[in-house]
């Protein structure tokens, strides 16, 4: 969904807002998934541009959930009017056996309250992981080595990578909903 200019702009009433902090198709797609099921209701979302504020491919646990942090901030500064704002954010990081890629997800909501919850964990071939390290970004080392154009904002990684058993957006669903383990349980968070 998209919403007209700031100053035309007026908040739906019959439906919550939820803003991301991206345009990228997959992670707004993700969202509405992960709150629909999460809630058993429907929302209203929009992707906008916010910027994550590290690095174009983030690197290691806290890089990364800086940039999904951020992501929100920034969302938050462009759209005050909404419930939610989400920030999706994937990074890499290394240990003894390779290179991984996983996302955080982090949520605010209006009255303050706030979720976050990491997707599993994956390990990236060696050729991609090369390409990583010499700075490329995940997103286009993927297009590089599988001849894909544009993976990021379709299965990503992860989609290349399972065949598309798991694509990017089912990746994300699962850290939406357990990002929102707070919103379902608050008696006890």
């Amino acid at each position: 969904m998209t919403f007209p200019k700031r100053e035309n702009f007026q908040k739906p009433t019959n439906h919550e807002l939820i803003v991301v902090g991206s345009k990228n198709p997959v992670k707004i797609s993700c969202t509405q998934e992960g709150f629909m099921q999460a809630f058993d209701r429907t929302f209203s979302i929009s992707g906008v541009q916010a910027a994550s504020e590290v690095s174009d491919q983030p690197m290691g646990l806290e890089e990364t959930l800086l940039g999904a942090k951020n992501r929100v901030k920034n969302a938050k500064r462009l759209f005050p009017e909404a419930d939610f704002w989400v920030g999706v954010e994937g990074g890499v990081a290394k240990d003894s056996t390779g290179m991984y890629a996983f996302a955080w997800v982090y949520i605010l909501a209006k009255n303050g309250k706030t979720g976050q919850a990491m997707t599993g964990t994956f390990y990236l071939p060696r050729q991609v992981m090369e390409l990583v390290e010499s700075g490329m970004e995940l997103g286009h080392a993927d297009d590089e080595i599988f001849g894909d154009k544009n993976s990021k904002q379709k299965g990503g990684s992860v989609g290349l990578l399972t065949k598309q058993k798991i694509n990017r957006e089912s990746y994300y669903t699962s850290a939406i909903i357990l990002a929102l383990i707070p919103f379902l349980n608050k008696e006890l968070y």
